[in-house]
């Protein structure tokens, strides 16, 4: 099979979708790998790394997407790259279609076929593909947010740990999955008192008896979120419902009752966001204030630690873009219902039911699609 990497072209974002060592791994497999030129240098991969893994390089991004199979990406296609997708081709990649209806409906028109990242599972109910951003993701989060409540970029001017006889900064983090442990275990260790509330006991159990008392647990309440959002001088949303848009979980009404100058980091923003006043920014205007309260919402902050990040998705994702390229994307869906489960999008079907739901889209299963 021919598997085609481009260059990432959504602003700042520096990932690659293969890294060299994946490359090599393909063509050991005795499959061809197109690379667009330059596309590994952000995360510190030069083309030469590219040849000597055995890869070709591409002049342009056109060659690419006219000549591959499958296409390997970290993010979304941007509209540019949606009009050079065709019928019968693969794409694999990190979709996130729930809050995008534009980007579904240019899927559905190519007739592509798209498997996306965030909806491959595990056997125990995670999602592997997801969990290494998350984990990158998490552990940003604080530190933009910190960043963020300095007084110079109109934050409260408070610092995480605090000093001697000042007390430190109060974070809430909204998520206690895998976003959310990552985070509470940053912002404690950079001296905040950190709370996390989640819907689940059990995980709230599990985080207690995990980290005893690094952090303090909160059943996620309608009253309680109120309550520690207006006592917080940061807010981090780390919700997420598979596949799904995320919950807004901070109403604008909210927004009145907080600290002015606090701030809300929204690491869901890739799904809609989990605060009512977020809307996607970049990393080179990450942050806006509404009603005195500052925002963060990067759709893409892992794309902020390149090469840390395109490592640990690679380390992934490799084993079943392999699988997808050895056996044809058809079988390898048929033999593991965990990477079946990342089928969105199949010759103009739409088949992941809870974007279909988010968008007033009709779906079918994964499992027809893959009969039809």
């Amino acid at each position: 099979m021919r598997i085609g990497c481009p260059k990432e072209i959504k602003n700042q974002e520096y990932r690659v979708g293969l890294t060299p060592m994946a490359a090599q791994e393909a063509v050991h497999a005795g499959h061809e790998v197109l690379i667009e030129r330059g596309a590994g240098t952000g995360a510190g991969f030069d083309d030469d790394a590219y040849r000597a893994a055995g890869a070709r390089i591409a002049d342009t991004a056109d060659e690419v997407f006219e000549t591959a199979e499958l296409i390997v990406k970290v993010k979304e296609p941007q509209p540019a790259e949606r009009k050079r997708l065709r019928e019968g081709q693969v794409l694999f990649t990190y979709l996130h279609l729930a809050p995008d209806p534009d980007q579904t409906r240019d899927l559905l028109d190519a007739g592509v076929t798209a498997i996306a990242y965030e909806t491959v599972t595990d056997r125990a109910g995670g999602l592997p593909l997801l969990a290494p951003m998350s984990e990158v993701a998490g552990r940003l989060a604080p530190q933009v947010g910190a960043w963020t409540l300095q007084k110079a970029n109109g934050g409260r001017g408070v610092l995480m740990g605090g000093v001697p006889g000042v007390g430190p900064a109060q974070v809430a983090v909204i998520g206690g999955g895998v976003v959310g442990t990552h985070a509470a275990r940053i912002a404690a260790g950079m001296g905040a008192e950190v709370t996390v509330l989640d819907l689940s006991l059990p995980r709230l159990r599990h985080l207690e008896e995990t980290f005893g008392h690094v952090f303090r647990t909160r059943y996620a309440s309608k009253a309680n979120v109120q309550e520690l959002v207006a006592a917080s001088d940061m807010v981090i949303g780390a919700v997420l419902i598979p596949g799904a848009a995320a919950p807004k979980l901070v109403s604008r009404a909210d927004l009145s009752t907080m600290k002015p100058g606090a701030v809300l980091v929204d690491v869901a923003i890739d799904q809609g966001g989990c605060f009512e006043t977020s809307r996607p920014t970049t990393h080179d205007d990450p942050i806006y204030d509404v009603d005195g309260i500052m925002h963060y919402c990067v759709a893409n902050m892992p794309g902020a630690v390149a090469r840390t990040s395109t490592i640990a998705l690679g380390n992934a994702t490799m084993p079943f873009m392999l699988a997808i390229a050895n056996k044809g994307w058809r079988r390898a869906c048929q033999e593991d219902p965990h990477l079946l489960n990342g089928l969105n999008v199949h010759r103009g079907r739409l088949t992941l039911a809870a974007a279909g739901m988010a968008l007033g889209i009709e779906t079918v299963t994964p499992e027809k699609a893959i009969a039809a």
